[in-house]
């Protein structure tokens, strides 16, 4: 009976558990991947390595030991979603090295096929730099195999994945396709 004049009040918020992964990269496009979604940084911290909080509600990303940005979580079973903060993208000063338009560029000099699937994802965004990842990547193909073959894949899928062009890629499906 003594004690309960020295005890505190119950914390209003409840105390939440976290679990902390280390040397998280920041993307070009200012975000970091967290189980399978993305999270905006101020674009400051394009390259650089973070950390990252994870409790059941939110996610803290820190640099140095200082919180520079706060997300609400993205349940499990959500992937491939990005949370920005607007703030946290280039302004005008700050373009970064590959723009949306040098990207529809490079797309557009490979085909019509591989500039029509560029733009369907900078139009499926609400911010065009969530678009460069998956835009680039597919970009990127181009290197590996040639323009010709990337456009003679892409007509191939009605849905275009990554995945799937890669694989029709590799497995030769748009050179049979292109001789009949």
């Amino acid at each position: 009976m003594e004690e309960r004049n020295y005890l505190r009040l119950l914390p209003i918020v409840p105390y939440e558990l976290a679990i902390w992964e280390y040397n998280r990269k920041v993307y070009p496009n200012s975000h970091v991947c967290i189980e399978k979604n993305f999270y905006s940084v101020p674009f400051a911290y394009a390259g650089q390595h973070v950390d990252v909080k994870i409790t059941d509600s939110s996610i803290e990303i820190h640099n140095n030991h200082q919180r520079i940005s706060t997300h609400p979580r993205f349940p499990l079973y959500v992937s491939n979603h990005y949370a920005t903060h607007k703030e946290d993208m280039a302004d005008a000063f700050k373009q970064p090295e590959m723009n949306d338009l040098r990207i529809k560029q490079w797309a557009a000099s490979i085909g019509t096929h591989t500039y029509e699937l560029v733009e369907r994802l900078f139009k499926s965004v609400t911010i065009k730099e969530q678009a460069y990842n998956a835009a680039l990547s597919v970009l990127k193909l181009s290197k590996s195999y040639s323009n010709c073959r990337l456009e003679t894949a892409l007509p191939m899928m009605r849905v275009p994945r990554y995945k799937q062009l890669k694989s029709i890629l590799a497995s030769n499906q748009d050179i049979s396709y292109a001789e009949k």
